[in-house]
């Protein structure tokens, strides 16, 4: 960025030159500031409380990682190349469509 002036230190320094009083953040000001307080007004914009707070980390900690597919089953099949360029040209979401074009088939086929 043109102008802009990077630079790089260690944790231990900028701990040295806040001690002796050279740091560019005033961290005296930033805690005295004042705490949001809600008017009670918004309900919107009611701070969380912290079992609601713990609730929302629960549901994303749930949330992380690969999904677990559902029912589904994972296996290795082989199809032609053109069936399946076929599919891929549709863009994402090509497998769903494969899996939904074989359900309607089995809808008016038997396997047995």
């Amino acid at each position: 960025m043109a102008g802009s002036k990077m630079t790089s230190t260690t944790t231990d320094r900028m701990r040295a030159a806040r001690n002796r009083g050279e740091s560019k953040t005033d961290v005296t000001k930033v805690r005295a500031g004042t705490p949001y307080v809600w008017d009670g007004k918004n309900e919107d914009e009611r701070p969380l409380t912290r079992e609601e707070m713990q609730a929302g980390i629960e549901v994303y900690r749930k949330q992380r990682g690969r999904p677990t597919g559902g029912d589904k089953e994972s296996t290795t099949i082989r199809f032609d190349r053109d069936v399946l360029a076929a599919f891929r040209a549709g863009g994402p979401g090509w497998q769903t469509r494969m899996n939904a074009a074989l359900r309607d088939w089995l809808k008016t086929h038997s396997c047995e």
